[in-house]
């Protein structure tokens, strides 16, 4: 079962972070989703609170990282891939890799995680977590993620794609390359959260995955199915972060656009005393943008490699 989410698709400021997590679960696809279920809720149990959840009901801004931190680094444990102690070794562990010519990477590169100080998660979280999973046949295999600069995403719109062609391909892209580290003939099922408004894929899904046919099941408001092959299916739905797999995927991709926006925050406030920090979405962003205009002339830095065209 692998899920997917989004941080950052309205903002002009910071990067565009996708989140894709794989689980194996001892059941049949028909029965997975329940499955999965009951492992969530064993999960908050187990943790002595909600552990996983919708990113956008897990932290709220302004309240601090403890929250969302406890669970994705949980998760992070679980796949065996340690407890990072820095941006390099979080941006390691979920595959990121991030351009050179991002203005604020050294600002990156000297983040520490945890974050919260002490930790908001004990060291035996992850195996009293991990025991409650394995109980119910469920385990976190994969947590990965996809970072899309401003600068890449701009190059994108200039190569003819819009904001949801984006999305989808870096979406798909990300969620291909987790499934083809399956065996072939092992059940794979997909849940994405909705990219918007848009109701059809299938053209996106063939290009990703090499499926020369995929089949349409149903292309509503609420949902989107398609069929791979035999065991294997795609779903874009509103509201999929109620499931494990997407709910994970969505806190790893706010936390790392949130850590992101902290050394953005920090590269641009050193260069001019007094700028305010921005969360990067449209109305504070202009706000940003005309306190920042001398600070981003003097480095030098073009506004394509800053601001985000949405």
């Amino acid at each position: 079962m692998i899920g997917t989410d989004e941080a950052g698709y309205g903002p002009n400021l910071g990067p565009l972070v996708i989140g894709a997590t794989a689980w194996r679960v001892a059941a049949e696809p028909a029965a997975a989703e329940a499955t999965l279920a009951a492992a969530l809720a064993a999960a908050a149990t187990a943790s002595g609170g909600r552990l996983w959840g919708d990113s956008k009901q897990i932290y709220r801004g302004g309240a601090g990282l403890d929250l969302l931190e406890r669970g994705v680094l949980a998760a992070l444990a679980l796949v065996d891939a340690g407890v990072p102690s820095s941006w390099g070794e979080l941006a390691a562990a979920v595959g990121i890799e991030v351009c050179d010519a991002l203005a604020e990477r050294s600002s990156l590169a000297a983040l520490t995680v945890p974050r919260q100080r002490p930790p908001a998660a004990s060291p035996e979280l992850p195996r009293v977590v991990g025991a409650a999973l394995a109980a119910r046949g469920v385990a976190v295999v994969a947590v990965r993620c996809r970072l899309v600069t401003p600068g890449e995403f701009n190059g994108l719109l200039d190569r003819g794609l819009n904001k949801s062609d984006i999305l989808s391909a870096a979406t798909l892209d990300l969620a291909a390359g987790l499934a083809a580290a399956t065996n072939a003939t092992e059940p794979v099922v997909v849940w994405c959260d909705r990219h918007g408004g848009r109701r059809r894929y299938a053209p996106q899904v063939s290009r990703a995955f090499a499926a020369p046919l995929v089949q349409p099941v149903e292309e509503t408001p609420r949902r989107s199915l398609y069929r791979l092959g035999p065991g294997r299916s795609i779903e874009f739905i509103v509201g999929g972060e109620a499931r494990l797999p997407v709910a994970v995927a969505s806190m790893t991709a706010k936390y790392v656009r949130e850590l992101a926006m902290l050394a953005f925050n920090s590269f641009w406030g050193e260069r001019q005393p007094g700028l305010g920090a921005t969360a990067g979405y449209p109305v504070d962003a202009s706000r940003w943008r005309q306190a920042a205009a001398a600070a981003v002339e003097r480095a030098g830095v073009p506004w394509d490699a800053i601001w985000r065209r949405v």
